[in-house]
C-alpha cells in the first residue's frame, strides 16, 4: 500500500478536472470542463464544477467530488446565514477566509479539494485560490486541476489586467478548449459563469458558448 503523504494527495487532487478564473475590469469569469474521472475511467460526463454560492459569488471544485461538494455546500449555507443575520451579502474576501478556515480546521484529515472563490461585491471584482490546507492567495488569473498548465499557457499569453468581460470570454473558452484537446482527464465540454455588478451570476448557454468557440 502506498503511504498517504503530500505526494499522494497532490496526485489525487490534480487529476480529473480543469477549472480557471479571471478577474476582469467589470466582473469575473469562471470556466470548467464537465468530466469526472476515477483513475483512467470516465465516471461522469455531466459534472458541474462551478458552484453558485450567492447571486454575486461562485466557487469551483477540483479534486475529490464528494469532498468538494460538501465543502462548497458548507460555504453556501454559511454565506446564506451571514446574509440573513447581517442583512447584506458576504464579501468575497470573507467567503474566501471562511473557506480557508473550513479546510484548515480539518487538519490532520484534509479535504481533497482545491477551489477558486470569486465574485463581485462593494469593493469590485476579486478572486481567491484556496488549497486543501487552507492557504489563501488573491489572484488575477488562476487555473486548477490536471489541465490547468495547458489552459494557463493560453491565458497568460493573451490575458492582460484591465480587460473587459466581453474581451476575455473568447480567450478563456479558447484556454479550456486547449485543455480539452491535450489533457486526458479533461473533457465533455465547457461550463462558463460570468458575474458582474449589473447582472449578477449568469451561466452562459450552449448557443453562447458555440458563438465564442
Amino acid at each position: 500500500m502506498e503511504r498517504f503523504n503530500l505526494r499522494t494527495i497532490q496526485n489525487i487532487v490534480f487529476k480529473g478536472t480543469t477549472t480557471v478564473g479571471v478577474v476582469c475590469e467589470d466582473g469575473i469569469i469562471l470556466a470548467a470542463d464537465k468530466r469526472a474521472t476515477a483513475g483512467y475511467y470516465i465516471a461522469s460526463k455531466r459534472v458541474k464544477k462551478i458552484f453558485k454560492i450567492d447571486e454575486h459569488i461562485a466557487g469551483t471544485m477540483a479534486g475529490g467530488v464528494a469532498d468538494a461538494q460538501h465543502f462548497l455546500e458548507a460555504i453556501k449555507y454559511m454565506a446564506s446565514l451571514y446574509k440573513y443575520n447581517n442583512k447584506r451579502p458576504i464579501s468575497i474576501r470573507s467567503a474566501a477566509t471562511l473557506a480557508s478556515n473550513i479546510l484548515f480546521n480539518m487538519r490532520p484529515y484534509v479535504f481533497l479539494v482545491e477551489s477558486i472563490i470569486a465574485g463581485v461585491d462593494d469593493y469590485g471584482p476579486s478572486m481567491y485560490s484556496i488549497d486543501f490546507f487552507g492557504t489563501v492567495t488573491q489572484e488575477q488569473c488562476i487555473g486548477r486541476g490536471s489541465g490547468s498548465p495547458v489552459a494557463l499557457g493560453v491565458l497568460e499569453s493573451e490575458f492582460r489586467p484591465g480587460m473587459s468581460v466581453s474581451t476575455v470570454l473568447p480567450i478563456i473558452i479558447k484556454a479550456l478548449n486547449a485543455a480539452l484537446k491535450r489533457d486526458p482527464f479533461t473533457g465533455e465540454g465547457v461550463d462558463v459563469v460570468v458575474i458582474t455588478k449589473k447582472e449578477g451570476y449568469r451561466e452562459l448557454s450552449e448557443d453562447e458558448l458555440k458563438h465564442y468557440s
